[in-house]
C-alpha cells in the first residue's frame, strides 16, 4: 500500500504497507489537531481531512478492482449498526439541523424519524438480517449522502443480489471490496489515535444513538473541543478502549 495522505506522498520504499500507512495518517490528523486547538473550524479541517484522505486512498487502491454493484436507490446494507468517531457523528448532526426545514417541505421530518428509530440492540456489525433500518432511508436513499461517515463509505459490494439475499437471512457472505473496508479501518484508525492523543474523544460510537444526544445538546461541538466526550452513553464497546489504545500505540511504534 502506498502512502497518500493530507496532499503529500510518500515513497513507498519508506512508507510502505499498512501500518505505514497508518503513521503517515497519525502524523497529519495530529498536525492538523494541534495547529487548530480553539479554532472555530477545528472540526470541519479534520472532517474534510478524513474524507478526502479516504477519498484519495481508495481510489489508489482500487484502480483494477471491478465495477461496485452500490447504486443509488439501493439500500440493502442500511440495515447493520453504522459506527462513528464524534467528528462524524458532529458533521452529521450539523447537517440534519442544516437541512431538516429543507425536508420538512417534501414531507421527510429527520430529527422525527432519528426519534422514532428503534432503541432495540442492532444485529451484530457485519451483518444484514433483518437489523433495524438506518432512519436517513428513505424510500431506498440515504439523505444524509454527503455527510455519510467512513463506515457506509467503506462498506461496499461486488455483487448486489448476494446483499439482497444476505438481508433476507438466505446467504452468510457477501463479497465486499476488502480494499475499501482496509483504507477505512486505517484512516478511521489513525483519526481516533490522533484523537486520543490530543485529548480529544476517541471511541466509536452508535451513529443513531450518537446522533440523539448530539440534537439535543447544542453545546455539543463545544464540549468535544474541549474534550468532553458527551457521547459516552452511546459508545461501542465490541473492543475495549484499552484493546484500542494498545492496538494503536503498537502501530505508530
Amino acid at each position: 500500500m502506498a502512502i497518500a495522505s493530507e496532499g503529500r506522498a510518500e515513497d513507498a520504499r519508506d512508507e510502505a504497507g499498512p501500518a505505514g500507512f497508518f503513521r503517515a495518517q497519525h502524523e497529519a490528523f495530529g498536525t492538523t489537531l494541534g495547529a487548530n486547538k480553539g479554532a472555530a473550524n477545528l472540526l470541519d479541517r479534520i472532517w474534510m481531512q478524513a474524507f478526502s484522505s479516504y477519498e484519495h486512498n481508495v481510489d489508489e487502491q482500487t484502480r483494477d478492482l471491478p465495477p461496485l454493484a452500490c447504486r443509488k436507490g439501493c439500500g440493502t446494507c442500511c440495515r447493520i449498526q453504522v459506527v462513528a468517531t464524534a467528528p462524524e457523528v458532529l458533521m452529521v448532526a450539523r447537517y440534519v439541523r442544516a437541512m431538516a426545514d429543507g425536508f420538512r417541505k417534501v414531507g421527510i421530518d429527520l430529527p422525527a424519524r432519528l426519534a422514532a428509530a428503534s432503541a432495540a440492540a442492532p444485529e451484530a456489525a457485519g451483518t444484514m438480517a433483518l437489523g433495524r433500518e438506518c432512519p436517513f432511508l428513505v424510500e431506498g436513499i440515504c439523505v444524509i449522502y454527503p455527510v455519510r461517515p467512513l463506515a457506509c463509505r467503506g462498506h461496499v459490494s461486488f455483487n448486489e443480489e448476494a446483499c439482497v439475499a444476505a438481508l433476507e437471512g438466505e446467504a452468510d457472505e457477501v463479497p465486499v471490496s476488502e480494499s475499501h473496508r482496509t483504507v477505512r479501518a486505517l484512516v478511521q484508525g489513525a483519526l481516533q489515535s490522533a484523537l486520543r492523543d490530543t485529548g480529544h474523544p476517541w471511541a466509536l460510537y452508535d451513529l443513531v444513538g450518537a446522533l440523539r444526544i448530539a440534537l439535543a445538546r447544542p453545546d455539543a461541538e463545544a464540549a468535544f473541543a474541549a474534550g468532553t466526550d458527551v457521547f459516552e452513553p452511546a459508545m461501542i464497546d465490541h473492543v475495549s478502549r484499552e484493546e484500542m489504545a494498545r492496538t494503536f500505540d503498537r502501530l505508530k511504534a
